[in-house]
């Protein structure tokens, strides 16, 4: 990322730079975490049953620390809040290696508590070290540390594990937790002074009525739900029943990744007319991913549509982040990113518990035929509501923001 300087010349914008590689390190953490447990697994170190518990803890501890870490980082400073949430989790990633299943489990919790509390003040941060026209650049290299972690995070872990045990991995995420509380820089906004502090709750509260002052965030969101409740299921639980075999299996999930990370590429540098429709035609592109399944037409085609599910959902959220930094009022920024990763992160799980039962019970042809229709029948609906166009306002006023502004040397 870069700036221009007073005397017009484009260099480094370090803030940035310091930010985005906090992020990727709280990245790589989160992702090496399950796979390092499931080594523990293949070593009898750890239980399944064990197992199960321990993740699905952290993602109580992140659900639960989502909200009040959005509501934090609008009442204090952002940079404060991603520093004590890297801090929580650092010191407890590596407890989770160190006694037995209750501990490991409240252990598990606490990480999650810190990662999910420092996401929202991430995605306000960007907003406050980033200038206007700079800041779908910037949410693309956000979305690329995303998948390029999600893609080496597994092989790094394997690769250290054949020469240190579990609990120096677990270590080590620790390591990486700091930095992701060190390293990022401070950001330009300040936290509202008041002589009185309203509840938590009101305050999360007040970030719910702003979303809804935003009806294509609405519907937008309400989109994006329904597509990771059905889409992401059918991912998680019918690809590894349907795909036939390991190597198909992984060859579809590697070429969703491929795929996304060469759709934060495009959308780097594309702007489309009407960003807001784009936006939410790729995200209804994951409907191919179900539908691929049930149409059962071979390898090459499940692939082929994998790739083209990774390139459209980062066709969609980097033009969403975007617009939520733009549209939102900064001081309640970090709320509704809150209310954002707690709806989609919250109804995955759901989704994944359900498909399996829906699928035993209904039939795999009517489930996944129901998700196909619902990924791609909820992004044409949410297209319905007239701001979702542009997502906000319209491509005129974006400009003549974009042409007032000025980028901050940080």
């Amino acid at each position: 990322m870069v700036f221009t300087n007073e005397k017009g010349v484009e260099v480094p914008n370090a803030a940035f730079l310091r930010l985005w590689t906090g992020m990727t390190a709280s990245g790589l953490a989160t992702w090496a975490l399950p796979f390092i447990l499931g080594l523990a697994v293949l070593d009898k170190s750890l239980s399944p049953a064990a197992l199960g518990v321990v993740l699905a803890t952290r993602t109580i501890g992140f659900l639960a620390a989502v909200p009040v870490g959005g509501v934090l980082a609008d009442r204090y400073s952002r940079r404060a809040v991603v520093l004590w949430s890297g801090l929580i989790a650092a010191v407890a990633s590596p407890v989770i290696a160190m006694g037995s299943v209750p501990l490991m489990a409240v252990a598990a919790t606490v990480v999650g508590v810190g990662q999910g509390a420092c996401r929202p003040a991430f995605q306000a941060l960007v907003a406050e070290v980033v200038a206007v026209e700079r800041r779908q650049q910037a949410n693309a290299a956000m979305t690329l540390s995303v998948r390029v972690t999600t893609l080496l995070a597994p092989g790094l872990t394997a690769l250290l594990a054949t020469v240190v045990t579990t609990g120096w991995l677990l270590v080590g995420t620790g390591l990486l937790w700091l930095v992701a509380a060190f390293l990022p820089p401070n950001g330009a906004g300040k936290p509202v002074t008041q002589d009185t502090r309203p509840r938590l709750i009101d305050e999360f509260a007040e970030g719910i009525r702003e979303a809804r002052r935003h009806p294509w965030f609405v519907a937008g969101l309400g989109a994006l739900s329904a597509v990771i409740f059905t889409g992401y299921s059918a991912t998680g639980v019918a690809l590894p029943l349907l795909s036939g075999s390991e190597a198909v299996l992984a060859a579809a999930l590697t070429a969703y990744t491929a795929g996304a990370l060469a759709g934060a590429l495009i959308i780097a540098r594309w702007r489309p007319r009407r960003q807001g429709w784009a936006a939410l035609a790729g995200l209804a592109c994951y409907g191919f991913a179900p539908l691929s399944l049930l149409a059962d037409l071979g390898p090459v085609t499940l692939i082929a549509a994998y790739v083209v599910t990774g390139i459209g959902i980062e066709l969609f959220n980097v033009p969403w982040f975007t617009a939520t930094q733009r549209e939102v009022e900064p001081r309640l920024l970090a709320r509704v990113s809150s209310l954002d990763f707690l709806l989609s992160y919250g109804l995955a799980p759901l989704g994944l518990a359900l498909i399996a039962p829906a699928i035993d019970a209904f039939g795999t042809t009517a489930v996944l035929a129901g998700c196909a229709v619902i990924c791609f029948a909820a992004p044409a609906i949410a297209a319905l509501v007239p701001t979702s166009r542009d997502f906000g306002r319209s491509r005129t006023a974006r400009q003549t923001e974009i042409g007032s502004s000025r980028p901050v040397d940080k």
